[in-house]
């Protein structure tokens, strides 16, 4: 997977960092938890700030446009965002074994 930030701005307002990112893979469409994890080892931060709010393919490319949200804290975070995207971002770790496989 080959992250490609096309915006990366600051919004001081709302204390985060938006991201929107162009990335290539090779194979099947990774999962979001597989996007996520990759995205906060690039840009070192922890999963629990950060909330990975759109993903879009392509038919027949092996890219995705992606939009992203890095918050400053987790108090933020949970009173900004809506509890879905919030739920959808801290997927358990258990019960993907399929996924890894």
């Amino acid at each position: 997977m080959d992250f490609e930030f096309a915006r990366d701005e600051y919004n001081g307002l709302l204390k985060r960092r938006e991201l929107e990112f162009l990335l290539t893979f090779e194979g099947a469409t990774p999962s979001r938890r597989q996007i996520l994890g990759k995205l906060c080892a690039l840009q070192n931060v922890p999963e629990d700030r950060v909330v990975l709010d759109s993903i879009k393919t392509s038919f027949g490319k092996q890219e995705l446009n992606g939009y992203a949200r890095i918050y400053e804290d987790v108090e933020t975070l949970k009173a900004t965002e809506p509890g879905y995207l919030v739920e959808r971002s801290s997927a358990p770790e258990t019960g993907e074994g399929a996924e890894e496989a």
